[in-house]
């Protein structure tokens, strides 16, 4: 009797433990699938995260404005510029990488290459062309005569084709000429008046318009006066040395105009003017502290701050190119760079004290 009850506890012993250990799987499976089913949400909703903020930024940057920034060739007076112009622009609520983007290209001092970024800028389908020279400005205007562009660092618009006049500028391009009507006839009567008698060597390059009209500006208006020009043309910043070491001995006086070629080798021209001590004038203060000793000039900064105020006009819709006149610097001024005096072994003139804005 005793061995049946034996045998029916241990039957009944051994259902339990499996009872329990069948409970203890489905528990188990179940925990599993739940944190499996956990997982894939939590999967599908990053993914679905992502793909919305992906969305998102594709919608934010279509929406931004793009601008093709052209220059030349890299120098202080046009990197001031194109610094001036993004300000401008943040001023009036085009602020970079928040509602613009820019695309800066340099084209190495060829206007070939001024003409093909201006073409990729229109394949590219650009909202605006900022355009930091007159070959650059050529390139944009002859690649669209849709996109609106604006430019500066340009000295004769007229004369280099880009506009018709002044205040009627063309149907997509105006922007802010880098001359002061006065800077050269100024520049050449403080030659004539504090080195009277003297023989003015200028360097320019004879492909730039911009260049060809200053060259032409200055050989007016020393006639009548005591001075006499001499110049020298180069087609690369490669030969400025050359020519600058043919005036040794011919200019008593150096005149360097705003030509992008030649100012971006200026510094083998102050070496010159320092070891022969030739009084070098230039065309803007930058390249007065580059080592020039005297300029009547003007701040590439604002000119490119007030281009981009324009394009803000424009790309704001408050107004086209067309309704915008083209404008000259609004300020002028004699700057005279002290430490470059004494380099090139100038006397001093106290009346300078007074005219002049120092620098050192």
């Amino acid at each position: 009797m005793r061995k049946k009850w034996d045998i029916r506890i241990g039957t009944a012993l051994m259902s339990c433990l499996l009872l329990a250990a069948c409970g203890t799987n489905e528990d188990a499976n179940t925990e599993e699938n739940n944190t499996n089913t956990t997982v894939e949400e939590e999967n599908n909703t990053s993914a679905n995260e992502e793909a919305n903020t992906n969305a998102n930024s594709g919608a934010d940057e279509a929406e931004m404005v793009h601008i093709g920034a052209s220059q030349i060739v890299e120098h202080p007076s046009l990197d001031a510029a194109y610094e001036g112009f993004k300000e401008g622009l943040a001023d009036n609520g085009f602020v970079e990488g928040e509602q613009v983007t820019f695309d800066l290209q340099s084209a190495q001092g060829d206007p070939n290459n001024a003409a093909t970024i201006a073409n990729n800028f229109v394949a590219d389908d650009v909202d605006l062309i900022f355009a930091n020279s007159t070959p650059s400005a050529q390139g944009a205007l002859q690649a669209s005569e849709e996109i609106p562009i604006i430019f500066t660092s340009v000295t004769d618009a007229v004369g280099a084709g880009l506009i018709e006049s002044m205040d009627q500028p063309g149907e997509n391009i105006t922007g802010v000429l880098d001359l002061h009507p006065e800077s050269i006839e100024k520049t050449v009567s403080f030659i004539d008046e504090y080195f009277a008698d003297s023989t003015v060597g200028l360097i320019y390059n004879s492909g730039e318009q911009n260049s060809v009209a200053q060259i032409e500006a200055v050989e007016a208006a020393v006639e009548g006066t005591t001075l006499e020009a001499l110049t020298r043309s180069v087609s690369t910043s490669a030969e400025v040395q050359q020519a600058a070491d043919s005036l040794i001995g011919e200019a008593d006086v150096l005149f360097i105009i705003t030509d992008n070629t030649v100012v971006s080798a200026l510094e083998t021209i102050v070496a010159t003017a320092n070891d022969y001590d030739i009084p070098l004038i230039v065309g803007e203060p930058d390249s007065l502290e580059r080592g020039g000793f005297a300029t009547f000039g003007i701040d590439y900064h604002s000119i490119g701050y007030r281009t981009g105020e324009m394009a803000a006009e424009v790309l704001s819709g408050e107004k086209t190119t067309a309704d915008i006149p083209t404008e000259y610097p609004a300020d002028m001024q004699l700057f005279i760079n002290q430490e470059a005096a004494d380099a090139q072994a100038i006397e001093w003139h106290a009346d300078w004290d007074d005219q002049a804005e120092l620098m050192e």
